[in-house]
């Protein structure tokens, strides 16, 4: 996915209201950035890092940019959670990625009971619901899922099992938007019963597919897949 305007680069002065951050740019002024990312942020927050944000004329906006991106240790992480479900059914729909290279229809945003799945993908021999989410929480060279407490992660859990139960293909697809990890897990310390409704879901069929997001100010595209520990 390569961003359709130019970046603007500022650095980091803090974030605040979950959705708020205050950034200053290169010929030093301030200005507030969108923040699209609802969780806790850790590891991904340093006061004075380097930042790149996407700059928008709509005048019904209250901000004028949205935070994309943050350089730590030696690597751009991108925060922006709306990222990771254009990168999947983009990936899905041109048949790159190898475990979901055969479907011939792709949409986004489908329902299926009380829940909406990211993507949703058929041929004529099945259906697959996907559910993507972001990740940019690290330990110990490991990235971890959630950064905060999820009950809406944990009901799209149930509900992929339940769509597997049923007779579809179900995954949930991690996109990693950071390059300092070597394999992905639950974060079981941070939301416990998440932890235990992924091992549920990957004992009952669900795939789960963690990759590596490669960020850059010019673009943002899936690198490689990484292994998954329950």
């Amino acid at each position: 996915m390569h961003f359709k305007t130019q970046l603007v680069r500022g650095k980091l002065i803090k974030r605040y209201k979950r959705f708020l951050s205050d950034i200053e740019l290169e010929d030093g002024s301030i200005v507030i950035a969108h923040c699209t990312n609802s969780g806790s942020m850790k590891t991904c927050i340093e006061e004075g890092a380097p930042v790149y944000l996407t700059p928008h004329n709509d005048p019904k906006r209250k901000t004028k940019y949205t935070w994309e991106m943050i350089f730590i240790n030696n690597h751009w992480i991108g925060i922006n959670t709306s990222i990771p479900n254009i990168l999947v059914y983009e990936a899905v729909r041109d048949r790159i990625i190898p475990q979901l290279n055969q479907y011939t229809t792709v949409k986004r945003e489908v329902k299926y009971k009380d829940s909406r799945f990211d993507i949703y993908a058929e041929n004529n021999n099945e259906k697959c619901f996907i559910e993507v989410k972001n990740v940019t929480l690290r330990s110990n060279n490991k990235a971890t899922f959630p950064d905060a407490v999820t009950t809406r992660g944990q009901k799209h859990l149930r509900t992929l099992i339940e769509a597997k139960k049923a007779g579809f293909r179900a995954v949930m697809f991690y996109v990693i938007q950071r390059q300092d990890i070597e394999s992905f897990s639950p974060a079981k310390d941070i939301d416990p019963v998440y932890a235990a409704t992924l091992k549920e879901a990957y004992d009952n069929g669900v795939e789960i597919i963690p990759y590596i997001a490669a960020v850059s100010p010019e673009k943002i595209e899936l690198l490689k897949e990484v292994t998954f520990q329950v």
